[in-house]
């Protein structure tokens, strides 16, 4: 008999996946009624349209509204004790929610010809700038939400614009200033503006959104800005068209669990007669409830 000479290595590669949990929106309280919220003043020139309410507290100055200047198709409150009081209340919650959350990617500050998906955002150099169009591509999903956070400042350049793709919906769409917001001449912008400090709309700037100012002025020249309504939809249920007869009911549970893979490569043998075996590569998952499931592959 010959002798065999077996050499052997076994090797294990440990690998998690983990689900990307949904952002939940950042619940806007009081200040969800307010397309244009304000610490000091709001002070406008020209025909702006506001759609929503217009708000000042604790401070009470609002300029360039009525009889041959800007329109608010809302109310307008002052003051602390009026409905905007509460308004700005909620407002730093919502700025710190905002601020408080986990980025999931730290992508370059200048936003301008790319596509995101859902997610929560910040750049390493703390600001971020929109020149050209920023599409937001909710995948399908119109509960999708999207978080900006900026350390320092927003800025975009002139006519540039924030696009909503695959069901997004401006209403769940947040930007968290940790200074000011200006929003370049002519942009076309989407989303919720929660600044810490100042915000500017230069001229013909449009805002499907709000501008939240919480320690500082907002400062309006001809600008079209509405408050959105966000459509409800079933958790990851796109909107569609209504089908033509009614559709079966089909309730269905999908439970994702994180899962552990364990690669093992046995043993390879030469024996004397110079014949070569291989033996067995198997590969093992194991959930989190503790189950394998081995997947065994022969050479």
């Amino acid at each position: 008999m010959g002798l065999a000479l077996v050499s052997c290595m076994t090797v294990y590669a440990v690998t998690q996946s983990k689900a990307r949990a949904a952002q939940p929106p950042v619940a806007l309280g009081n200040a969800a009624s307010f397309a244009v919220l304000a610490y000091s003043g709001v002070t406008n020139s020209g025909p702006t349209v506001i759609n929503g309410n217009l708000g000042v507290s604790p401070g009470s100055s609002v300029t360039g509204f009525g009889l041959g200047g800007g329109t608010v198709n809302g109310g307008i409150f002052t003051g602390a004790t009026s409905l905007a009081g509460q308004a700005q209340t909620d407002l730093t919650a919502a700025y710190n929610d905002a601020a408080g959350r986990v980025p999931v990617a730290t992508v370059a500050t200048e936003l301008g010809g790319t596509t995101k998906g859902p997610g929560v955002y910040d750049s390493a150099a703390g600001t971020f700038q929109i020149t050209g169009p920023l599409i937001l591509d909710a995948q399908g999903d119109p509960n999708a939400v999207f978080i900006f956070k900026m350390a320092s400042t927003l800025n975009t350049a002139a006519a540039s614009s924030v696009l909503l793709a695959g069901g997004a919906q401006a209403c769940n769409v947040f930007w968290q200033v940790g200074s000011s917001a200006s929003l370049g001449t002519t942009t076309s912008f989407q989303g919720n503006i929660l600044a810490y400090a100042s915000i500017t709309v230069n001229t013909g700037a449009t805002i499907v959104g709000r501008a939240l100012a919480r320690t500082a002025n907002v400062t309006l020249l001809s600008n079209l800005i509405t408050a959105p309504t966000c459509q409800a939809f079933p958790p990851s249920s796109p909107p569609s068209s209504p089908p033509s007869s009614p559709p079966a009911t089909v309730t269905r549970t999908v439970t994702v669990r994180p899962t552990v893979k364990v690669t093992r490569t046995v043993c390879s043998s030469t024996a004397g007669n110079g014949h070569s075996n291989s033996l067995t590569h198997e590969d093992i998952d194991i959930d989190s409830n503790g189950h394998a499931y081995h997947h065994h592959h022969h050479s």
